[in-house]
């Protein structure tokens, strides 16, 4: 499974989105810092769940951070999209 994969079941699992979209931007970023070489370091997601009502932005994007949970440290940059 790749890290797009395993974020994409990770975000479902935990939230169970309304509308879910990771991209992979990682070769926006070739030759960047950051870039490891392994075209898995540079990701935006776009979600949309019901599990975020009441929550601010900065609340919303703790909980992506803790439901990728390992995920996060693997990869250089993470773009978050959470409707706010």
């Amino acid at each position: 499974m790749n890290v797009k994969q395993e974020m994409e079941a990770a975000l479902q699992a935990a939230f169970a989105p309304s509308a879910l979209e990771v991209v992979n931007e990682s070769h926006k970023h070739a030759g960047h810092a950051g870039d490891d070489g392994s075209g898995e370091s540079h990701f935006a997601v776009r979600i949309r769940t019901e599990a975020f009502q009441g929550m601010n932005r900065v609340a919303q994007h703790r909980a992506v951070h803790k439901a990728l949970g390992g995920i996060v440290p693997r990869i250089h940059a993470l773009a978050l999209d959470t409707g706010v």
